[in-house]
Order: C-alpha cells, then sequence, then structure tokens
C-alpha cells in the first residue's frame, strides 16, 4: 500500500446519480479495510437538500459547486449556460489543487462534467459510472476525455465497440440480504401479512401515489397487508390523509434512508423503472410493477421496464395508463399467482450483477498501484 487514496467522486442530485457513488465509496472504504487503510473520499456535486442531507446520513463529506443543466436552444440561455460552466469549471480546478485527488469518478448528473473536466485537464485519471442504458448528455459528453466508461446495460446506446467501456453492472448499496424486522420502525407491521412497498424514487411520484390509493378504496380486506410507502415531499400529507380516511394502517414517509433493508423484507413493490432501482430489484429478488416515468431522457425508463417483462421478471403499466383500475387488476392477478412471483422473483436474481460496486472499487485502486494483491489480509 502506498498511500491512503485521495478519490472524488462527482455528481449526484438524483438517487438514481448518488447512490451508485455511495455503493462504490462503501466498497472503497470495505476493500481498504482489508489491508488496514483508508480512503479520503469527497462527493463533489450540487447543494440540492437531498443530495446534503443524504451525504451527511452517510458519513461522507461533500462540496458544492455552482452547476446547471444546459437545455433549450435559445442563443441568451446558451451563452448563459456556458458562463455557468465557465464558473463551475473553475470551482471544481480549486478542489483539483486543493483536495489533490488520486482518482475521479463521475456518476452523471450535470454537476460532474466540469470536476471530471477539470480532472482531466490535472491529467488526474477518470472513470464515469452510467447507470442507465441511454446515456445523459454529461456522459455523452464526458466519454471523449474520461479513461473508462463503466455501463449497467449490456448494450448502452452511442458507446458500442468504444474501447473503453467496461460492463459492469450498476453499483447497489449492500445490506444484508435476510429478512429481518429489528429497527426498522414500522408502524403496526406484522411479519405474516403480504406487504407492498410503493415509491416513486427520491423525488416520489404523483401518478404512483394517487394510483396505489385510488386501487386501495376498489378492493376488499385491505387489512390483510402491511403497506409501506414512500411519497416523496410534495404529497406526504395529503397521502397521510387518504390513509387516514381508508383507516388503513400504513408507514408512510416523504423518504427512507433504509430502501435496502425495506425492499428485503417486501413481497411486492410499485415503482418507477430507473437503473438504480432495477439494479437493486435484481439483487433483492422483489417483483415489481414498473411505471416508467415518462419524461426520462430519451424515454430509457421503458426500455428498462420492457426489459425485464420481456424476461418474465417484471410487470409493466405504462404512467398513461396507470389508474386505480389498472393497477387493482394487476395487483389482484399477481396475488391470485404465488407461481408467477416466484417466477419474477427467481428471474431478477438470475439477471443481478451485485459486484458492480466492488469491480468499479478496484479498478479505481489499481489504476495508481495504490492496492496490491499481497496487502489484502486473509
Amino acid at each position: 500500500m502506498k498511500k491512503e487514496p485521495n478519490i472524488i467522486i462527482a455528481g449526484g442530485k438524483t438517487g438514481g446519480h448518488l447512490f451508485p457513488g455511495i455503493a462504490v465509496a462503501q466498497s472503497l472504504g470495505r476493500i481498504l479495510e482489508q489491508t488496514g487503510h483508508n480512503a479520503n473520499i469527497l462527493f463533489v456535486g450540487t447543494n440540492a437538500p437531498f443530495e446534503t442531507q443524504t451525504l451527511e446520513k452517510y458519513g461522507y463529506p461533500h462540496k458544492a459547486i455552482f452547476s446547471k443543466p444546459i437545455k433549450g436552444s435559445n442563443p441568451l440561455y446558451k451563452a448563459f449556460s456556458m458562463s455557468i460552466i465557465l464558473i463551475s469549471l473553475i470551482q471544481s480546478m480549486i478542489i483539483m489543487k486543493s483536495f489533490k485527488p488520486d482518482f475521479v469518478l463521475g456518476i452523471g448528473g450535470f454537476s460532474s462534467f466540469a470536476v471530471v473536466l477539470a480532472a482531466w485537464l490535472f491529467r488526474i485519471p477518470t472513470a464515469i459510472q452510467e447507470q442507465n442504458a441511454f446515456p445523459g448528455l454529461t456522459n455523452r459528453l464526458l466519454s471523449k476525455f474520461t479513461g473508462t466508461i463503466f455501463t449497467s446495460f449490456k448494450e448502452t446506446k452511442g458507446f458500442a465497440n468504444n474501447p473503453k467501456v467496461n460492463y459492469v453492472g450498476n453499483p447497489v448499496r449492500k445490506t444484508d440480504y435476510v429478512k429481518s424486522y429489528d429497527n426498522l420502525n414500522l408502524k403496526h407491521f406484522n411479519p405474516d401479512k403480504f406487504t407492498f412497498l410503493v415509491t416513486g424514487g427520491s423525488q416520489g411520484a404523483k401518478s404512483i401515489n394517487t394510483a396505489f390509493m385510488d386501487a386501495l378504496e376498489l378492493m376488499a380486506n385491505t387489512d390483510k397487508f402491511n403497506i409501506i410507502h414512500q411519497t416523496g415531499i410534495n404529497d406526504e400529507a395529503k397521502i397521510l390523509q387518504r390513509y387516514s380516511r381508508l383507516k388503513i394502517n400504513a408507514t408512510v414517509k416523504a423518504f427512507f434512508h433504509n430502501m435496502p433493508q425495506l425492499q428485503i423484507i417486501a413481497d411486492l413493490v410499485v415503482t418507477r423503472a430507473g437503473a438504480g432501482t432495477i439494479s437493486e430489484l435484481c439483487l433483492r429478488g422483489l417483483p415489481g410493477i414498473l411505471v416508467p416515468f415518462p419524461h426520462a431522457a430519451d424515454d430509457h425508463q421503458t426500455f428498462n421496464a420492457k426489459a425485464l417483462e420481456e424476461q418474465g421478471a417484471a410487470v409493466m403499466i405504462k404512467d398513461k395508463d396507470l389508474t386505480g383500475q389498472s393497477l387493482k387488476k394487476r395487483i389482484e392477478d399477481l396475488l391470485k399467482n404465488k407461481e408467477r412471483l416466484d417466477h419474477m422473483s427467481q428471474m431478477l436474481k438470475q439477471l443481478a450483477l451485485p459486484d458492480a460496486d466492488e469491480k468499479i472499487a478496484n479498478h479505481i485502486l489499481e489504476t495508481k498501484g495504490i492496492l496490491e494483491t499481497k496487502d489484502i489480509k486473509g
């Protein structure tokens, strides 16, 4: 071991970008712990409350830079966007000079662009991690500069035959893969009942929240269910009121920080189809009713959901077709067919790539010769 490495993980804002970066950071810590060393890990991104609060909870230091997405064709707005990029690039170069990273990993989101570009200018080794089958604009641009492109899908649009590509899957936060109800603080939770997990991702999804509550109103014997419902901040109060009116005991929060544990105890999830969600469902073997976000870039969530549905690993409902009645029908069809739920779970586990975080972490450490095989104890 040469030294304790300084590593920057750049990007974030949403869970789809941020959680893979946290998974890699955790893996770096586990690998280096075997050698008796630590990594100095710094996240660089935005000052969005979700990003800052999540990283604080996980115990990782964070710096925010000024960055905005480039949108629209108006020449004045484009000029303004370019000035923002210049500001964020200068901020990123200052961070490079002070933190002196040995490696920079971009995890997507517009805040990662200037950071990875600054590292490239300083000749610091870089890689980007693309979660989706259709790369975002930031990673499409950075693919020209970075040394390595880690992909989550075997076929990633625009990266075919690119020698930089390393297909490893999507990094997922690790937890014990056994059902445990300890320390989950689940209100009136009965482990013998069928457990629903409802979530629209870190930002919530109004269409999923509304359709699921409408479906419950149409269903009988709802007292036979456990329900864990992540609403997003905007719908929390409204959904709590609806559960109260329906006299249904459910655990409802704007956001759950222990989502991996909740996925393990759930029997069925109703959720969006982002790449991070898909990877977590595969790893846990958790059957899902997938409702792709209709405004995702290049409609990549529909592609994700279709890929699982065609394998018999999930059920898809398009957002425009999502109603209380359509969701009720899909739920009841699955509840009547335990064999299908079991088959979905088996297919998901076959599609899982559980060691993406370790592969990326090892690549980072080996790039600078920081970690050698002889350094690992046991």
